[in-house]
C-alpha cells in the first residue's frame, strides 16, 4: 500500500468548495486571533494526525513506533500519534468547523498535503513556527522545498516527506524506454495508460509534458491540457482515472505505463524489478506533505520541539528506511551510506529517495490552484475524469 495516501483527494472536496463559493466571513483567521495559552512547559503531551502507513512501526510490534518512543525517552513528552488523515477534503471538514469559528481542534500537529496546506497558510488557520527554536529545520531542510509559493519562507510548514509525481512503466512488457510524458500518447500502449484522477495531483506533470513552466503556469495552460486529455478519452487511449488502485493495476500487467508516486514505486520494485519510475526529460512535479501546527494548538513548543528531532539527520534516516519517500533532509543520506546493513545503504543511492543533481534539474513546485480558480477547474477536470 501507499504511505503517502490510501484515499486521495479528488480537485476541491465539498467541504472546500462551499467555503470558497459562500465567502464565510469567519473563514479567515487574524495573525493576533491565531495563537492560545501554550501548556507546554507543565503538560508534557502533544497530539500528532498523521496519515495511515507513514511513520516507522517495531519488526514484531506494530503498535510501537521506535522514533516516536526515542523523542518520549529524550525529553519526556508523551505522543498522542492517531492515523486519522485519509483524504484531504475529508480532513478539512472534520477540523474548520472548528478553526473558522475560533476554536481549538484537539491536535497540536497535523500532516497535510501541499495544495490543502496553501489552503490552510491563506485563510490563517495554522501559527507561524518559532525557527529559533528548530534549528535543525534550518540548518538541514531541503533548499528545493525551503519556499514554496503557498509559504515563502516556510515558517508556516515544514515538509514530513517529500516525493515525485512522474511516470511508472513496466519496462520488459512494454519493450521499450520512456522518456518523455508524451511517451505516454504512443499507439502501442493505447487503452494501458491510467492518469491520476486527482485535479492537484494530475494536472502539473502532464502540464509540463507540453513544455509548461509549473511555477508559473496559465488558465490557458490548464484549459490546453484538459483539451488534450479529453481526446485521448475519446481515443479510448487512457484506459481509466486513478487513485492508488493504479499499484495492483501495473502490477498485473493489466495498465503498463501510468502517472505514478515515487514512493509507491520503490515497494512495487521489491517484488517486481522489471516496473521502472521517470522523472520525464521535460520534468516533473516535487511535492511534500507538510506538518503545520493547527490555530489555538495547546501544545504549540511541544510540536516544534517533535519537528526538529524529526530533522535530526539520524532520525530521518531512521524514517526514511521505513517510509521510502523522498528524504527532506539530504544529509540523511550520508547517515545510511555508513550503514553496515547492506540494504540499508543501498537506499542512500536511491535517486526516488535521495534525486542526484541530474534528476532535480528536472523537478519543480507547482503554483497552488488559486480560491478563485479551484471550483471552476475542478468542474471541467471532474468532467472529464467522469466525478
Amino acid at each position: 500500500m501507499s504511505r503517502r495516501s490510501l484515499l486521495r483527494a479528488f480537485g476541491a472536496g465539498a467541504a472546500g468548495a462551499t467555503l470558497a463559493g459562500c465567502g464565510v466571513p469567519a473563514a479567515y483567521v487574524q495573525p493576533g486571533d491565531r495563537a492560545g495559552r501554550d501548556f507546554s512547559a507543565t503538560d508534557h503531551t502533544l497530539r500528532f494526525a498523521n496519515w495511515p502507513l507513514y511513520i516507522d512501526t517495531d519488526d514484531e510490534d506494530e503498535s510501537k513506533r521506535p522514533t516516536l518512543d526515542t523523542f518520549t525517552g529524550r525529553t519526556g513528552i508523551s505522543v498522542g500519534y492517531t492515523e486519522e488523515i485519509n483524504d484531504n477534503d475529508e480532513f478539512f471538514g472534520k477540523i474548520s468547523p472548528a478553526l473558522m469559528n475560533h476554536q481549538q481542534t484537539g491536535r497540536d500537529l497535523i500532516v497535510i498535503s501541499d495544495w490543502m496546506a496553501a489552503r490552510f497558510v491563506r485563510l490563517g488557520w495554522v501559527q507561524e513556527m518559532d525557527r529559533a527554536e528548530q534549528p535543525n529545520v534550518a540548518k538541514y531542510l531541503d533548499p528545493q522545498l525551503r519556499s514554496p509559493a503557498f509559504d515563502r519562507g516556510r515558517m508556516h510548514s515544514v515538509p514530513w516527506q517529500s516525493g515525485i509525481t512522474g511516470i511508472a512503466y513496466n519496462r520488459k512488457k512494454l519493450g521499450r524506454e520512456i522518456k518523455h510524458t508524451s511517451d505516454l500518447w504512443a499507439d502501442d500502449l493505447r487503452g494501458k495508460v491510467t492518469l491520476l484522477s486527482g485535479l492537484d495531483e494530475s494536472f502539473a506533470l502532464l502540464m509540463q509534458g507540453n513544455g509548461v513552466d509549473i511555477t508559473r503556469w496559465t488558465r490557458d495552460d490548464f484549459y490546453t491540457t484538459c483539451d488534450q486529455v479529453e481526446k485521448l478519452v475519446r481515443k479510448k487511449h487512457i484506459r481509466r482515472f486513478t487513485g492508488n488502485d493504479y499499484i495492483k493495476d501495473l502490477s498485473t500487467g493489466d495498465v503498463l505505463a501510468c502517472q505514478a508516486y515515487s514512493g509507491d514505486v520503490i515497494q512495487l520494485q521489491a517484488d517486481n524489478p522489471e516496473i521502472e519510475f521517470v522523472v520525464p526529460e521535460e520534468g516533473a512535479e516535487l511535492w511534500a506533505e507538510s506538518l503545520m501546527i493547527p490555530n489555538l494548538a495547546r501544545h504549540k513548543r511541544n510540536a516544534e520541539k517533535l519537528i526538529d528531532y524529526y530533522y535530526e539527520p539520524e532520525v530521518a534516516a531512521e524514517l526514511a528506511t521505513w517510509v521510502n519517500y523522498v528524504c527532506p533532509v539530504p544529509a540523511a543520506r550520508e547517515v545510511l551510506a555508513s550503514s553496515k546493513d547492506e540494504e540499508t545503504a543501498a537506499l542512500a543511492e536511491d535517486p526516488l529517495i535521495f534525486p542526484d543533481d541530474a534528476m532535480r534539474a528536472r523537478l519543480a513546485i507547482a503554483r497552488d490552484i488559486t480560491s478563485g480558480e479551484r471550483t471552476e477547474f475542478a468542474k471541467k477536470w471532474n468532467s472529464i475524469v467522469g466525478l
